[in-house]
């Protein structure tokens, strides 16, 4: 078996109880292309936990999540507004530039997050013809630095958007986290802040593939069946997201796989908080632990235990915890740090 890592929660296998519903919906035929009983049976789960007043569609990845919902609320002269650090600036490999035509605009922000005067840095030129015309407002809960926007936080950037007549995206591909560290419920964390679209997330909290794009404002969803099929995101056997779906969200799976992650990363972070060569960077809100430590420690770590140099520079890393990290897992990590920083 191979050493458990920390490089993300991508790296883990497919929770057992997806599994299992999996092996369940791979009898017999169905409908295809989402008329089938476990997309529809899917939905009025998402309804259930998000608000009845909500449009849902299942497309394979997070890239395709955030460029569609992206490309459902703009023209190709709009502009988008998300932080230094966000996925669609950062990690989608110019995916929203290419299918939006929009322009990105990068705020600065702090441990990933973005507040109002950051967005007003950009909120200017509107109506000429020379400038991109700034419509939607892009942030990701929790951050890719791991922290999380309180709800009032949300609540405020929203009520600004809305007021200049922009929406309001969220990047929700590890949302669980977040609603686990608020306490809240996935509902509250979204439709009651007042966003206006998500992407949300399944594969980083324990599905083998899939995510959703959910609409709190449904006039934005007017089109989008038709442009999910160009983006080539409609699944023909669609049942199989589907499923993993109705597993995840049906009872407390969701929330299970989401705590246990975020007990393994505090339980890490007090632990390597401990070495005096090692430093925690950032808030420890999610499943993330970002950390320096000495340069020459990082190599030796990873021939044991995988995970990403975030910041080659500052000797930064970041490791990630997910639903079937074990307490041993971290327990043998946080040994290993030890040993190799006390070696010189």
């Amino acid at each position: 078996m191979a050493q458990t890592g920390f490089g993300s929660d991508n790296f883990s296998g497919v929770h057992k109880e997806i599994m299992d519903a999996l092996a369940e919906a791979n009898h017999g035929h169905e409908a295809a292309y989402g008329y089938d009983q476990h997309t529809e049976s899917a939905i009025k789960v998402f309804k259930k936990h998000f608000t009845e007043d909500i449009d849902v569609f299942f497309v394979f990845n997070g890239t395709a999540a955030n460029v569609l919902c992206l490309k459902a609320a703009t023209d190709n002269y709009h502009a988008v507004i998300c932080a230094d650090t966000a996925h669609i600036n950062v990690d989608e490999c110019g995916a929203p530039e290419r299918f939006t035509g929009c322009k990105l605009l990068v705020a600065a922000s702090k441990d990933g997050k973005i507040g109002i005067e950051d967005i007003k840095v950009h909120m200017h030129g509107f109506g000429f013809e020379h400038h991109a015309q700034p419509k939607v407002i892009s942030i990701t809960q929790p951050t890719e630095l791991g922290a999380v926007y309180r709800l009032e936080e949300i609540r405020a950037i929203v009520e600004y958007a809305h007021e200049h007549g922009l929406f309001v995206h969220m990047d929700g591909a590890r949302l669980s986290q977040a609603a686990v560290f608020l306490n809240t419920g996935l509902g509250e964390i979204t439709a009651g802040t007042g966003i206006d679209m998500l992407s949300f997330g399944g594969t980083k909290n324990g599905m083998m593939y899939g995510e959703a794009v959910v609409f709190f404002n449904r006039d934005l969803a007017r089109n989008f069946k038709y442009i999910r099929k160009q983006a080539m995101q409609l699944g023909s056997k669609m049942r199989f997201v589907a499923a993993q779906f109705n597993a995840l969200l049906s009872g407390n799976l969701w929330h299970r796989s989401a705590a246990h992650a975020h007990k393994m990363a505090r339980i890490l972070a007090e632990g390597v908080n401990s070495i005096e060569s090692v430093r925690v960077t950032c808030p420890v809100e999610s499943n993330a632990v970002f950390a320096v430590l000495p340069a020459h420690c990082i190599p030796i770590l990873q021939e044991e235990f995988f995970f990403y140099v975030w910041n080659e520079t500052d000797s930064e890393v970041r490791w990630v915890t997910s639903f079937d990290t074990g307490k041993r897992d971290i327990e043998d990590f946080i040994e290993k740090i030890k040993k190799v920083t006390q070696s010189r």
